[in-house]
């Protein structure tokens, strides 16, 4: 597998960053928490390649570290990387990391007007470091009618990887396309009758208390 290689900087906790740069930790099972700082692109460049499946050597620490990433914070409206979280590996041990899945190929369902339901998008594995796998890939080509769907226990994994999901969990299903509902609409008032009810109202509300006080003697 191919190592990505990002340039850090040890740092004191609390110390300010030069512009550009963004602050880091990486720890391990034997390895201490120590403070790193390093530059917003490199690492960007490096999360969109690597994600938390593939191995990052991080050069600049003082020794020779090979991590994976364990944890990303962004900024919540700007999406910016805010810190990162870098998990020291040891090469005979195996580790647990999400892999994301890759959906290939075109579904003979889907041309026919169904649709695809993606109950998983990245699916837990376990592994030593050195068979983490980038990405499964999961064949569209197989869900062929309402029927089809697509279990763990479907996906392919190479030797030595294995997931933590059970094997008969669902990764993809089916469903029938809903047929929207015409709206109905709106009934037509016919005002002329509310004005009539109303006048109605209004006249029977014209009769006074002297009135009624006549009709129940001459009844």
């Amino acid at each position: 597998m191919e190592r990505l290689i990002l340039n850090v900087k040890k740092r004191e906790k609390g110390e300010l960053l030069e512009k550009g740069l963004i602050p880091g930790v990486f720890y391990g099972r034997k390895e201490k928490s120590t403070p790193i700082s390093l530059l917003e692109a490199d690492f960007m460049k490096a999360w969109k390649e690597a994600g938390e499946s593939s191995i990052i050597f991080l050069s600049g620490a003082g020794k020779d570290i090979d991590t994976v990433i364990q944890d990303v914070q962004f900024h919540p409206v700007t999406d910016r990387a805010l810190h990162a979280d870098f998990y020291v590996i040891e090469k005979d041990r195996k580790i647990k990391v999400d892999v994301p899945l890759q959906f290939i190929g075109e579904s003979p369902a889907e041309k026919n007007g169904l649709i695809l339901v993606k109950v998983m998008h990245e699916i837990e594995i376990e592994s030593l470091p050195a068979d983490l796998p980038h990405q499964i890939e999961v064949d569209l080509a197989r869900i062929v009618d309402i029927r089809s769907q697509i279990l763990v226990e479907d996906l392919n994994f190479p030797e030595g990887v294995k997931p933590s999901a059970e094997k008969d969990e669902v990764v993809l299903s089916v469903t029938e396309a809903r047929e929207e509902e015409p709206e109905t609409p709106p009934e037509e008032v016919d005002m002329e009758s509310i004005e009539v009810m109303k006048k109605g109202k209004e006249e029977a509300g014209d009769e006074t208390p002297e009135d009624k006080t006549s009709e129940k003697k001459n009844g």
